[in-house]
C-alpha cells in the first residue's frame, strides 16, 4: 500500500494541466484500481465466526482496512479489525461510508438490566462527559466535540441478543455532523461490534441495511449467546448499560485498545475525498511535507466506546 504514494503524487503531476475535478477523479479511480475486495464467505480468525458477505456490499480484510482507516482517512489507529464491509456502489473514497467490525473477548455480557435503563438521563451524563473530556482533547491539539444527541435511541433486542443505538457528533466548527451507529452481537464470551460511520444524511441508508448485515454474520460453533455455561465461562464486569456508557471499559483497560480506532467516529466520512485533495497539495508543497492526512485526527465522545 505504501507504494500508493509515489504513485499517487505521479498522478498529480501528470495531470497538472488537467483541471482539479478531473485529476482526482484519476485519483479515486488509481486509488480504488489497488484494493482487492472480496465477497461470499469469510471465516473470521480463532473461530469467532463467519460473515457472508451481504448481497450489494464488499469485503476488506484487516490490512487493506487498516490502511483505509489508518493512512487514507487520517485516523490515528486502525489495528485490530477483523475487516470492513461497505456498499458495493460506493467507492472508498467520495461519498463513502463502512461498517468497521472488531471483536471485544471481554466474557459474558449479562442482558438483565435492559429494560430498566434511562436513556434521556444516560444521553445527559454523556453530553457532560463530553464536554469535560473536550478540555483533554483539545490540550492534545484536538478539535473539541459535541454530543448532539441520539440519532438512533438505544434498543435491546432480547431475542437476537443484539444492541443497537446510534450518536449525532459534530467536530470543531463542522457544518455537517458526523453519525456513528453502534452495533454490537453479543456471544459467549465477548461481543462482536459494527461501527457505521457515514455522514448524517445517510442515517436512512445505514438503518436500512442493519438487518442484512446482522443475519449475515453467525458466531462459531459454541460461541453464540446461548452457549454460555456458568460453571466455566467469565462473566463480563459490564451490562448493556455500560456497553453504551462505556464507563466500565475504562476501568478495566479496554478505554487504550479503544484509543486506536477512535477517529472512526471522528472523521466525517464524506470530507475524506477533500482530505485526499489536501494530501495532494501539501505533497508538492516541501514544506508541509510532514502534514499528510485528510485533517486533523479528532478522538470522539466514543472512547466510551464507540
Amino acid at each position: 500500500m505504501k507504494s500508493l504514494l509515489p504513485l499517487a503524487l505521479c498522478l498529480v503531476i501528470a495531470s497538472a494541466f488537467a483541471s482539479e475535478a478531473d485529476s482526482t477523479q484519476v485519483l479515486a479511480d488509481s486509488l480504488e484500481a489497488t484494493f482487492n475486495y472480496q465477497h461470499g464467505e469469510i471465516k473470521f480468525e480463532n473461530g469467532i465466526g463467519t460473515l457472508n458477505v451481504p448481497e450489494g456490499f464488499r469485503y476488506l480484510d484487516p490490512k487493506q482496512s487498516e490502511y483505509v482507516i489508518h493512512d487514507l482517512w487520517g485516523n490515528p489507529g486502525g489495528s485490530g479489525t477483523l475487516g470492513m464491509i461497505l456498499p458495493e456502489e460506493i467507492g472508498i473514497t467520495e461519498g463513502a461510508w463502512a461498517f468497521i467490525i472488531t471483536y471485544e473477548e471481554m466474557g459474558y455480557v449479562k442482558d438483565d438490566d435492559a429494560d430498566d435503563i434511562d436513556y434521556d438521563d444516560l444521553l445527559e451524563e454523556l453530553q457532560k462527559e463530553t464536554v469535560e473530556g473536550n478540555k483533554e482533547r483539545e490540550k492534545e491539539g484536538y478539535e473539541p466535540i459535541t454530543l448532539v444527541g441520539w440519532a438512533a435511541k438505544p434498543y435491546y433486542d432480547k431475542s437476537k441478543n443484539v444492541l443497537h443505538w446510534a450518536k449525532e457528533i459534530k467536530f470543531g466548527e463542522a457544518e455537517e455532523s458526523t453519525l456513528n451507529y453502534n452495533v454490537r452481537i453479543l456471544g459467549r464470551k465477548g461481543v462482536l461490534v459494527l461501527n457505521a460511520v457515514a455522514s448524517m444524511n445517510e442515517l436512512p441508508e445505514v438503518e436500512k441495511n442493519i438487518d442484512p448485515v446482522l443475519t449475515s454474520f453467525s458466531y462459531g460453533e459454541g460461541n453464540k449467546y446461548s452457549d454460555f455455561n456458568p460453571d466455566v465461562d467469565e462473566v463480563a464486569a459490564w451490562t448493556i448499560g455500560g456497553l453504551v456508557a462505556g464507563k466500565v471499559l475504562a476501568k478495566v483497560g479496554i478505554l487504550a485498545l479503544l484509543l486506536k480506532n477512535i477517529k472512526l467516529v471522528g472523521l466525517a466520512i464524506v470530507g475524506a475525498f477533500a482530505g485526499i485533495r489536501k494530501w495532494f497539495k501539501k505533497k508538492v508543497d516541501p514544506p508541509a511535507v510532514r502534514d499528510i492526512g485528510g485533517g486533523t485526527p479528532e478522538p470522539p465522545a466514543d472512547s466510551t466506546p464507540a
